[in-house]
Formats: structure tokens, sequence, C-alpha cells
């Protein structure tokens, strides 16, 4: 019909704002989908791996328990079923790298896979029943030292040297997230799980007819807190280091903070994106109103009823959101794989398969309508209710008076052109407002492209330079005296030794409790430092606990009050310490006391566990080696690699997210910026052609329009930054979690970034519309509109 015709020649006509509507819905459909449909994909991916692989639901660790006690084991109320092992550390070395390798040992049933945390196989075959020296390596060691099936590797098992042949490559969702004991990040390459049999390891470690470690599948319905309360009575009298629920297992906390920083970003990001579309379409269709009101009073006086009217409006906005909901959904799946891949690719899942819900594409479909009809609800209201004989008139020019720089008489200051600009802004500050509004919201988007990089930056400048400023971490099998540390001392380029008792324990607060360690140190350390919220030295007081501050919030206790800590070894003493500070730290949570007051408290005498090394850089691979030959060290941790390696993890998912949201901030200031100049130049265009005739120059009309949308960039900009800052801080305060806090940390060169991209989307928006100007017709500005 009539109005279907004038709906498509209208979308010609404003074809550019049409696109630049389109593409900032495309930024925040696309979001939207990628988010819930990665967020979709590794939850289905991990709940597949886990119910597959048989992943436990309860894991605990002993000193020694004799076969016997699985059945009491399997007697208790909950259990479905479960699995004893023989879990050990050990040193290995890889043909072809002289670097510390350390590894975990978990022995598996021979010829078959176990009942539990099963493994998946990706090359290779499950172990020889008459053989004891065949080995599974996890995926990821395997990949980057380049080993298949029948290689060799040598591991020291237990103080002897022994080769293994490699039987097979498998994954397991025990070890997704293999970070090796101490560390804070994975590294693949100095760190392996390596499954071996049964009997074999057993033998090994003097272990036969005993376990050190068992995992547990419950029944549905069956409470997890009452089965380690049960538990842990049943194996506290063999050592037993304290059971702990799937949830508190380090390769799924890690997948599970992954998971809800996609939610945050599904939750926050499309609500900006599609906040700033619903402005522009509300711009849009307003000013396409107020310019067809001849065209509405005629369509009124032909007998078209309000309804139809407002219905051809509607539908006009139901087409650019709809073109903006096509754009978004493809935008969406194409990043979605990507990141999905990334993340499969981290994790090591062996379902890649990308997984979209259609509920997410109806959610989609639902929040872009509803955005884009809210934003133009008021525009239509208007072009309903505008009578037929006002519609033939044209629209009653607004009222004006002497602008601010008039009244204070600093009119002579400026050219005319620059107090037309200043004139116009200010009568209109509606406008100008809402316009500073969207650029100053893709300024602070862009400016969270950069914050997580910026923070990450921060936290290994902390952690790895003012915190741990030790070349090497040694830990040690067995706590060992303090004669130890002479000992390491006097190797050739030791340079300055710090020793430190670690023990797990269980920390309570009245109801909350928090299983992690307890952390002796040097008080007067110069490697290892714990540091407040300003980075100044926390003293370590004879008597009481210093607690990560974020650990201190979890427990809800503050200074003055006194702290549980059940240990979770030895003769698991129960002890009363009070807290005497806090201290602030971006990586894991601790509670840190004087090493002689653990040392006292557990009745052990002078004794470590791990020992802090400061070396000489030109003797380290002489020093390693000889760590390597002692047999009562259980691996190194070398702090340059451990930086290379958290660099390594974060690099691709950061490049990613970076270039995404610094793409879809520009799109924002693109559309923002070329819509407003647009619209302003479709509004003024008969007064510019005027001012052209009257003999101004083309430089000087591009000067008044241009202008006024560079006043309007450059006061968003620093809107831009106090926006960015709140988003960020609201990002920051997200990705809280006892595994790591994300600092707010802004650096200059990430604010410089954020405007660089505002900067060239306003100048790209004002070269296209120089190219308008230069086409205005000045023939048709001297004939009357009436």
């Amino acid at each position: 019909g009539v109005l279907n015709r004038k709906l498509w020649r209208d979308l010609v006509a404003m074809r550019g704002m049409v696109l630049a509507i389109a593409l900032v819905q495309v930024g925040g459909i696309a979001t939207f989908v990628m988010s819930l449909s990665t967020y979709d994909t590794l939850l289905i991916a991990r709940d597949n791996y886990y119910r597959d692989q048989r992943f436990a639901d309860v894991f605990a660790l002993l000193k020694r328990a004799p076969d016997s006690l699985a059945g009491r084991l399997q007697a208790i109320p909950g259990v479905e079923r479960m699995q004893t092992r023989v879990v050990a550390a050990a040193r290995l070395a890889v043909p072809g790298f002289n670097d510390p390798v350390i590894g975990t040992l978990v022995s598996i049933p021979e010829s078959r896979n176990p009942e539990l945390n099963a493994l998946h196989l990706q090359q290779g075959r499950l172990l020889s029943a008459d053989r004891d020296d065949e080995t599974i390596i996890n995926e990821s060691f395997a990949k980057e030292h380049n080993l298949k099936p029948g290689d060799r590797i040598t591991a020291t098992i237990n103080g002897r040297r022994k080769q293994l042949t490699i039987a097979g490559i498998a994954m397991s969702p025990e070890y997704m997230y293999a970070i090796a004991p101490g560390a804070v990040f994975p590294d693949f390459k100095r760190y392996g799980i390596l499954w071996m049999g049964r009997t074999a390891l057993a033998a090994a470690y003097n272990m036969e007819g005993a376990f050190n470690d068992v995992s547990f599948k419950l029944e549905d319905g069956a409470i997890v807190e009452d089965v380690i309360e049960q538990l842990d009575q049943v194996v506290a009298r063999y050592g037993g280091h304290g059971a702990f629920a799937r949830k508190d297992q380090t390769s799924h906390r890690f997948l599970s903070e992954e998971l809800k920083g996609l939610e945050t970003m599904a939750a926050v990001f499309p609500v900006i994106f599609l906040g700033v579309a619903a402005f522009l379409l509300n711009v849009v269709i307003t000013r396409l109103v107020n310019t067809q009101r001849n065209q509405i009073a005629i369509l009124k006086a032909f007998g078209y009823s309000n309804l139809a009217v407002g219905r051809h409006y509607a539908a006009l906005v139901f087409v650019i959101v709809m073109l903006g909901l096509a754009g978004g959904i493809a935008a969406g799946i194409w990043m979605g794989k990507g990141l999905s891949a990334l993340y499969m690719e981290f994790y090591k899942f062996p379902f890649t398969d990308y997984h979209l819900n259609a509920d997410v594409i109806l959610l989609a479909a639902l929040v872009s309508l509803v955005a884009g009809m809210s934003g133009t609800l008021m525009a239509v209201y208007r072009a309903v209710k505008l009578p037929p004989a006002e519609a033939m008139r044209p629209e009653t020019p607004a009222t004006y008076r002497t602008t601010l720089v008039e009244r204070l008489g600093l009119q002579r200051l400026f050219s005319q052109p620059t107090r037309m600009i200043a004139r116009h802004i200010e009568r209109r500050p509606g406008k100008t407002a809402l316009t500073v509004g969207g650029i100053a919201a893709a300024c602070g988007i862009i400016m969270v492209a950069n914050f997580q990089e910026d923070a990450i930056s921060y936290m290994i400048d902390v952690q790895y330079a003012m915190s741990q400023s030790q070349d090497l971490t040694v830990t040690l099998i067995e706590p060992t005296s303090r004669n130890a540390l002479h000992s390491l001392a006097g190797i050739e380029g030791v340079q300055h030794t710090e020793g430190m008792r670690a023990v797990p324990a269980r920390l309570r607060h009245e109801h909350r409790t928090y299983r992690g360690s307890l952390q002796g140190m040097e008080p007067d350390g110069v490697l290892r430092k714990v540091l407040d919220a300003d980075l100044q030295r926390v003293a370590l007081p004879v008597e009481g606990v210093v607690l990560t501050d974020f650990l201190a919030e979890l427990l809800a206790i503050k200074p003055g009050q006194y702290l549980t800590v059940e240990v979770l070894e030895g003769n698991r003493p129960v002890l009363e310490v009070p807290v005497a500070g806090l201290t602030s730290e971006y990586l894991g949570v601790s509670a840190y006391m004087q090493r002689a007051t653990v040392n006292r408290l557990l009745k052990e005498g002078d004794v470590v566990n791990a020992v802090f090394l400061d070396v000489d850089e030109h003797h380290s691979d002489r020093i390693l080696r000889e760590l390597d030959d002692m047999p009562r060290v259980g691996g190194t941790i070398i702090r340059e690699t451990a930086i290379r390696s958290f660099h390594k993890t974060m690099e691709e998912t950061i490049l990613f997210f970076t270039f995404i949201t610094a793409l879809l901030g520009g799109v924002i200031a693109f559309g923002v910026v070329y819509n407003s100049a647009h619209i302003a130049l479709s509004e003024r265009d008969r007064e510019l052609a005027s001012l052209r005739v009257l003999g101004f120059t083309r430089g000087e009309v591009a000067y008044i329009l241009l202008g006024e949308l560079g006043v309007a960039t450059l006061l968003a900009l620093p809107l831009g930054y106090l926006f960015g800052y709140a988003l960020c801080s609201y990002l920051s305060n997200e990705f809280r979690s006892d595994l790591y806090r994300v600092p707010l940390v802004l650096e200059a060169d990430t604010v410089a970034f954020a405007s660089s991209v505002v900067l060239v989307s306003a100048i790209i928006s004002g070269l296209l519309l120089w190219r308008k100007l230069n086409r205005l017709d000045l023939v048709g500005v001297l004939k009357t509109r009436e």
C-alpha cells in the first residue's frame, strides 16, 4: 500500500542514520548473544564432561589409611560410590627440556578406567596389567613437550628414578585447570599429571594395602556438608587433611569464575548499547515526525486513522530494530564461536560443539524490541496525536533569548560562527546533553577494553615485585629442620634464603568457614613480605594472625576478634588466635603468622616446608640442577616462568576481549556522533544553505555545524572518563573471589586510547558530513516552503 511504499522511501532516504543505529544495536545484541551462548556452550560442555567422566562430588586427602577403611567410607549416608587412590608428587625429567618439572602421580586401575574421575583418552591406550613402567599423561603437558605414546620420560618417585613409557594421552575433569601445588597459574610446560597403575604406584611409596586419597559420588538429594562432616570424623585418625566439595576443587573453581564473568558481561554491556540505540531511535523518529508534519496532515486528511499512522512509524522502528537484531545475532554467533574456542582450548574440553539456545535468540529479540519501541514511544505518540490542521502549518519557532556569553558581554571575544555555535548549544540543551551522554558511554566502554590489562599488569607487579621478590620457591616433601636453609644457602650462587612453614587449615569464625592455609613467615623477611592496601609492609605480631582482607570479609571477622584455626595435618590441633591485622592481596587468600609462632603452636620444633631463594642469575641453571638432585625437594617454582606463564594464560582472552570492546565502543561513538550531526544537518539545512547564499564560505558553514559536535565530543570526554571509571569499578567489584581480585587500576594510556577512538570516530563522522554540506541546494533555499 501507500504507507508501505512511504516506509521504504523513508528508509532509503535516511539509510546512513539507519545503518548507524543498527550498528549500535548490533553491538548490544552481539555482546548479549556472545556472552550467553558462550556461557551455555561452556556449561553444557562442562556438565556433559563431568557426567561422562563421572566427576566426583567430594574429595579427601589422607596421610595413610588401610584399604579395609573403604567399607566404612562407603557406608556413610549419602554416598553412592567411592574410590580410593594413591596420589603423590614427583619430579620429572623430559628429554630436551632442562628446567625443573614437577608432576602429580595418580593411581588408576590397570587395564580399565577409574570408576570416578575417569580419563578421556586422546591418544594411545589404557595401562597394561602386566607392566609397572607405563603411564598416561595429561594432554596439556604432552602438547607443550610434543610427547606422544611410546615416548619415555623419567620420574623421581619416592627418591628413586624410574623410566616411564607413555601408553596414552588423556584428559580428566579433575585437571582441566592443571596447576602445580604452591603455584597461582597453570604452567603446562613445568607441571604434568601422570596416571600410573595402582599396584606399581603403591609399591613405589610403600602403600600396598593402603591409600591416601579418596573420592565420592553422592546420591541425589544428599547434603554435601553432612557427608563431609562424617567423612572427616572417619579419616581424622589417618591424617586426613579435611574433605572438600567439588565447589572447592581447584579446576572447577576457576571454570566457575569464568562462567561468572560471562554472566556479568551479558548483564552490563547490552544495557549500555541498547540504551544508546533507544536514544538514537528517539532522536531520529522525533526528527522524522517533525519534518513530515505536512505529510502526516495529508495522510489524515485523506482518511488514514491515527492507528494507521502510528502503525506506520512503529513499523519503521521495527524494521530498524530487526536490521540490528539480525546483524547482532550473526556477529554474536561469530564472536561466541571464537570465544568458545578459546575457552575450550584453555580448559581442554573434549566436546567443542558450539551451542546456541533458542531462548537466547528470543530474549535478544525481546530486549531489542522493548528498547527500540520504548525509545520511540513518545515520538510515535506525537505523530498519532498531531491534528491535521496544525500539522499543515510549520512547527512553531522556538523561543529564543540572549545566551550566557552575550549576557556576560563576552560576545566580542568570539567570531560570528563561534557565537552561533554557543547560541545553538545553549538553546537546545536537552539534545546536546543526550549527544554528550551517548559519546561518554562510548568512551567509558572503550576504557573497559584496556582496564583488564592494566589491572593484571598491576597484579603481577604487586605480587611478584613488591610482595614476592624471590627468584625461586623450593617446596619440600616433608617439614624439615631449619638447618635445610643452611644447606641451600651453601649452594654457589644462592645469595639469600628464607624459610616458611605452611599448613592446611580450616579457618572458622562463628558459622562461616574457609578451607585454606596458615602460613608461617619470617617477621623480618626481605624476599616474602606481607603488604597492606597502601603497599606498606604489615608487621607480623608475635601472637595473632594477619588475614587477607578478602578472607576477613568472607569470614565476617575484624581485627581484635578471635579466629578458630583447625589444622588439617599432624595432630590436627584446634587453635584460637586473635586477628591482629589485615593484608591486601590480589591472588589467593591466606592467614599469616610468624613462623616461630606456628612452629610453637604445632609443637613441632624449628621446621620449614618451603624455602625462598634469591640467586645470581648467572648460576641459576646449575642451582636448578642441584635442587633437582636433592631427594627432599618436592618441586621448584621459578618466578620469571610463573610470570610468563600467567601472561601466556591471559594473553589470548585479553586480546580478544580488548579487540571486541574497543570495536563496539567505536561503533557507539560513530553512531552517536554521525546521527547527531546528520540530524542537525537535516534540521538546519535550510539555515545553513541560507548562510551560504548570504556569503558564508563552505568552511564557515562546516565549522558552525561540526563545531557544535566538536564541543559535544570534548564535553563528553571527561564525563566518559568518569563513566568508564564507574564501569571499571563495578567490574572490579564483580570479579572478586578467593582465587583472585581484579584491582581498580586505570593507566594514562588507557584513557588516551579511549579518547583516541572517540576522536577518530568523530572525525570520520565529520568527514562524511562534510561531503553532504558541499551538496547543499542553494537554489532550493530561496524558494518558500509554505
